[in-house]
Formats: structure tokens, sequence, C-alpha cells
């Protein structure tokens, strides 16, 4: 837990924050506002940088029905992957080698807008799908001996769901919310002889919905 950035640290007790604010005062949300914290595990896809699935993330995210059927909301969520690099020696150009194991690290944080379409409201199980655009800072860090060294960047975020928010009784607005996920980043960046050129990501959410 030591090693995760500081940015991961902070989102997790806005996240916290949040909820500890928003429970108390559910009953005097509008009406048709929904509410999902969860914890999720992703897997990135393709030749990444730190590409490990992890379960370092969270998700948090609030909405407003427009319709029985269409919710337009906002997210944020974060996800550090990381990876240990064996012993090895990187030749780092003009003729200077550093011979070290590592530890890679990518953290992602996107934020935005989230839209829904609703099947089956007001039942026990309330499936959905979601897309969601926004913006996304993601960074690069390489841990070795007592040194970080790390680059950060921002790109645009898309992200298709499929979901199911599960209420035992659903007059209560309190249940237990699942999502399937795909998330896009354009985010590029280069770090020692790394390089990273897009973020690609398959997930799982498991959380509560309000």
């Amino acid at each position: 837990m030591k090693r995760l950035p500081i940015l991961c640290r902070k989102a997790l007790l806005l996240a916290v924050a949040a909820v500890t604010f928003a429970l108390p005062g559910r009953a005097q949300l509008l009406r048709n506002s929904y509410l999902n914290v969860d914890w999720q595990v992703t897997v990135p896809l393709g030749d990444a940088f730190a590409d490990k699935a992890s379960g370092w993330g969270m998700n948090f995210e609030g909405g407003y029905f427009v319709t029985p059927e269409i919710t337009i909301g906002a997210f944020i969520s974060y996800q550090t992957n990381i990876e240990s690099i064996g012993r090895q020696t990187l030749q780092l150009g003009n003729g200077s080698a550093l011979t070290t194991a590592q530890e890679h690290t990518l953290f992602e944080l996107p934020f935005g807008v989230v839209g829904r379409y609703n099947f089956l409201k007001g039942s026990i199980f309330q499936p959905y799908v979601g897309m969601r655009i926004g913006a996304d800072y993601a960074e690069m860090s390489s841990y070795y001996y007592t040194i970080q060294q790390y680059e950060d960047s921002w790109g645009v975020y898309l992200s298709p769901e499929l979901g199911v928010s599960i209420f035992p009784s659903p007059a209560q607005r309190y249940g237990i919310h699942v999502a399937l996920f795909y998330s896009y980043a354009s985010n590029s960046d280069k770090l020692l002889l790394y390089s990273m050129d897009n973020i690609s990501r398959f997930g799982v959410r498991l959380g509560v919905s309000f």
C-alpha cells in the first residue's frame, strides 16, 4: 500500500468521504437519482506497461433519471496495476547503463460524464447498458532501489458498460451493483526504455447501489 501513487490514495479518500456524507442524507437526495460505489478489477489488454490484472481500483458514480429509462450523470474512478520486473541491465544511451530490478506501476484516473439506458425499473433486477466519456490522467512509474521515476499524460477516455443493479426491496433503493466494462484511453508516453501507446482494459465492478 505504501507504494501506491498519492493520487490513488486521494481518490480512495474522496470516494469514502462521499459515501459517508451521502448515506445519512439519502432520503433527501433527488427522488430520481442514483449513486454507485464499486470496487473494480481490471486486466490490461495488449502490450501494456504494468500489464498484470489488479484489484487496486474503485469507482464512484452518480446520476439522474431524465426519463424512466435514461440516466445522465458523472463518474470518477481510479485503477493501479503493478508488475515486478526481474534484475536486468538497461542501456540508457550515451554509453550509460543501469542494472536493477524494477516495479512498474500504471495509475489511471478517468472522470467525466456517463449515460445509461435502463431496463425493468422498479423490479428487483434492473439491467442497463451505458457509455462513459471523459478525460483520463495516467502515470507510468518505475521504482528501483529507493528511487521512483515517472511520466504522466492526459488523454480522451471512452468506456462502454453492461451492468445490473439488484434491489431486494426496490422501494428502498438500496442494493448490489455488478458491471462488466471495456475502457479505452488515448494516453501515450515513454519512461526509460518503455513506451505506452493508448490504454485499454477489460474490467469487473462490484459494489453497492443507492
